[in-house]
């Protein structure tokens, strides 16, 4: 089946941004801003390890939860994980501010707004029943939301969540498991995520299932965003896919070389320098979602394994954070269900 409109609607929204280089737009200073610090300090959270790697899993608290923006899906952040000592995925920005859209500078500092203010393996889905007029759609991961207006969809834009379904969260020494489960505007389903630290091995592995429970059609798209701290500015990493790479907009040739299936920064990333572009090269079979990103530098990295076909390819970058962005496709009937998951194995270098 072909994507409907919302995926097409989000796609668009995404094809916005991406230019091969570009600033980020230009925000007047937030009037009040915090300390991402003092936010994980005062968000409640959930420690799993197996031995090998130590994560932080943020709860979902509408009060005081880590993230309760309206753009990703609020189960199953990552705050920190570590093998070795080594921090893979943490907080990409200094401060939070809840006026800023997407995120700006201040000085040095990145402040992020409410949406964006995210961190890890996290996953973005394409709006359901969005009309562009004034009324309830539904962010799959979130809740029942509403467009107070005309405006097109923004997902940089913060909305009124009104209802977030029925929320559960299961616990055990490796893993997480968040359960949202929501009937509204002819829509529903049950979405089941979970994290989990494999035994014995560097291994992160997140699972997903989403059952259609309602009358309507679910159409979607969904992609893993992967907010990876590997390298400050980036300089020295590595990007590898099972496929020739080729990018319709490339970025500058001082900063990055794409050749056959690799891409290498050359260079750090300035304070405000920003990439996204899009790659295409990959096949209709979940064997192209496999690549690994690497520290040339300083050793190790993570190889990421999807077992879905990616149907887009995105990279994202500023001198913060590293992001390899694939998405997949979801077309549910009623009754019908969907299971995907991502393998993240980590490494650092040897002793």
């Amino acid at each position: 089946m072909k994507p409907k409109m919302a995926v097409w609607g989000l796609f668009f929204a995404l094809g916005t941004m991406v230019r091969s280089v570009q600033a980020q737009p230009v925000q007047p200073p937030p009037a009040t801003s915090a300390p991402v610090g003092d936010l994980l300090k005062s968000a409640p959270d959930i420690a799993v390890s197996n031995g090998l790697i130590t994560a932080q899993i943020a709860r979902i608290d509408p009060a005081r939860g880590f993230y309760n923006g309206t753009r990703f899906d609020q189960a199953g952040v990552v705050t920190s994980l570590k093998l070795n000592g080594r921090e893979f995925y943490g907080p990409w920005f200094e401060k939070t501010s809840p006026t800023v859209l997407d995120y700006t500078y201040v000085g040095t500092d990145i402040v992020a707004g409410p949406d964006s203010a995210i961190s890890g393996p996290v996953e973005e889905f394409a709006p359901l029943n969005f009309t562009g007029r004034p009324g309830l759609f539904i962010k799959p991961g979130v809740g029942v939301l509403e467009q107070p207006d005309t405006q097109a969809y923004d997902h940089y834009r913060h909305y009124r969540i009104m209802d977030a379904g029925e929320r559960t969260t299961r616990i055990t020494k490796t893993s997480v498991t968040f359960t949202q489960i929501l009937n509204d505007l002819g829509y529903g389903y049950v979405h089941e995520k979970t994290l989990s630290l494999v035994p014995g091995k560097p291994q992160l592995v997140i699972t997903n299932r989403l059952r259609n429970t309602g009358q309507k059609l679910i159409n979607t798209s969904v992609y893993n965003h992967n907010f990876l701290r590997l390298l400050r500015g980036n300089n020295g990493t590595k990007i590898t896919f099972p496929f020739a790479l080729s990018a319709a907009s490339p970025p500058p040739a001082d900063l990055l070389r794409i050749q056959g299936n690799s891409i290498s920064y050359l260079r750090p990333m300035a304070n405000k320098e920003r990439i996204s572009f899009l790659l295409t090269g990959f096949g209709n079979t979940a064997a192209d979602y496999d690549f690994t990103i690497e520290d040339t530098v300083n050793g190790g990295g993570v190889r990421v394994q999807g077992d879905q076909p990616i149907t887009r390819l995105n990279i994202f970058s500023v001198d913060r954070v590293q992001s390899v962005e694939p998405f997949i496709a979801i077309d549910l009937e009623p009754g019908a269900e969907k299971r995907w998951s991502y393998t993240y194995t980590f490494s650092t270098k040897a002793p």
